[in-house]
């Protein structure tokens, strides 16, 4: 029987300059794969493209200067992406984000709304668009979308982050329905807290980057881990990617018992 080829052999990260996305570029290249590693931000995307280089050859990575927030980026990425593989691209992981918090929804700015909704679910949109095409092609494709628990946990003074996240969910969860008997497979990974920087580099105000920065410190997980836990939950097929015990107990929680939930979220309000 032919070997299927793994779902990372020719992957495109988003968001690859730090955190969860370089852990996912390094990983991918560790299990012998070749990876885009796109951001924003050039510098980050040419640090994590020559680091995995020295480590894996010079064609295991290149780097790409790409805003998700803007269409023709995303889609100048997928042309690129083909030309550079020379051939379809196995895995899209749509990673790239932004962190917002701290203020009510009634005192949140439309800038915020939009900011944070361009990156984080525009992003995912115009990603899961410009390369489903490509994983169709592939042998053996996949899309990975972060989501965040914060994509079911409505915690307070969150709104344009929650409802991004809970967007790229529910998004997720369509393509899964969509491509359900197909050799695409789609994974939603919902990480509660991971040792990042999107409190430091978001727009989260006041005492809630502070507490954001603390819970990080003291129960946030190496991104490391979130990388190879996603990885290996595509491989094995699931849809519903929860890496860590906080982040299963609120998606039971809110399941089983939601009107409690929604009683007992309330209380974090003195808290962001």
């Amino acid at each position: 029987m032919k070997k299927k080829p793994s779902y990372s052999s020719c992957a495109v990260v988003t968001g690859a300059g730090g955190g969860i996305g370089r852990s996912f570029a390094e990983e991918i290249a560790k299990r012998g794969g070749r990876v885009i590693c796109a951001d924003v931000n050039s510098v980050s995307a040419n640090e994590t493209a020559k680091k995995i280089c020295s480590l894996f050859g010079d064609d295991a990575a290149a780097p790409f200067v790409c805003d998700v927030s803007r269409k023709e980026d995303v889609d100048c990425l997928a042309r690129y992406t083909e030309d550079w593989f020379g051939c379809p691209a196995s895995l899209i992981i749509n990673n790239a984000g932004v962190g917002a918090g701290g203020t009510a929804l009634e005192d949140t700015s439309m800038e915020d709304w939009q900011w944070v909704l361009g990156i984080n679910l525009w992003g995912v949109i115009y990603g899961c668009q410009a390369f489903l095409p490509q994983i169709k092609k592939s042998d053996h494709g996949g899309i990975i979308n972060v989501c965040s628990m914060a994509s079911f946990a409505s915690a307070p003074k969150m709104a344009p982050y929650n409802a991004s996240k809970a967007a790229v969910l529910s998004i997720t969860e369509t393509l899964a329905a969509e491509l359900s008997g197909s050799e695409v497979k789609v994974s939603a990974l919902c990480p509660a807290w991971v040792k990042t920087n999107i409190a430091q580099e978001g727009r989260i105000s006041g005492d809630a980057s502070k507490n954001a920065e603390k819970l990080m410190k003291w129960v946030g997980v190496n991104p490391g881990k979130i990388a190879v836990y996603a990885l290996d939950a595509m491989d094995n097929g699931k849809l519903y990617v929860l890496p860590q015990i906080d982040g299963r107990v609120v998606w039971r929680l809110k399941r089983y018992a939601p009107d409690y939930y929604a009683k007992s979220v309330g209380l974090l309000n003195g808290l962001f």
